[in-house]
This record gives C-alpha cells, structure tokens and sequence, in this order.
C-alpha cells in the first residue's frame, strides 16, 4: 500500500511533517485508492483522473453521497 501511496500521491515528499498530520493524510489516501479499488479501477491514476474530470460531484458519487 505504501509504494502505491508514494508514487501515485508523492506521499514520501509531502511537507507534513508535525503532529498527527502525517498519519491522518495517509489515512486519507489509503481512503482514496479503497473507494477507487471498489468502483473497480485497476490503475489508481486513471481513476483519479477520471474523478478529476468531474471533481465537485465525481467524488461524492463514488462514496454514496448525493
């Protein structure tokens, strides 16, 4: 899952360094890539760019929310 998280989300260059923040934004992206394994994306980048065609409904669609 890290590898998936490093090269997708470029999460071993995130600037968040401090506190909780670190584990909470991988919590977020393990989140991301679940919701996008389960509409059935094989490639979790051509998942999030079909989500981003649509990024204010794409999203909350794929989580059940109208």
């Amino acid at each position: 899952m890290h590898q998936v998280r490093d090269t997708t989300f470029g999460e071993d260059a995130s600037k968040i360094r401090t506190g909780h923040g670190p584990e909470n934004m991988a919590t977020l992206r393990s989140f991301a890539i679940s919701i996008l394994r389960t509409a059935g994306h094989h490639s979790i980048t051509a998942g999030l760019r079909e989500v981003s065609y649509t990024p204010f409904t794409r999203p909350l669609d794929l989580i059940g929310l109208p």
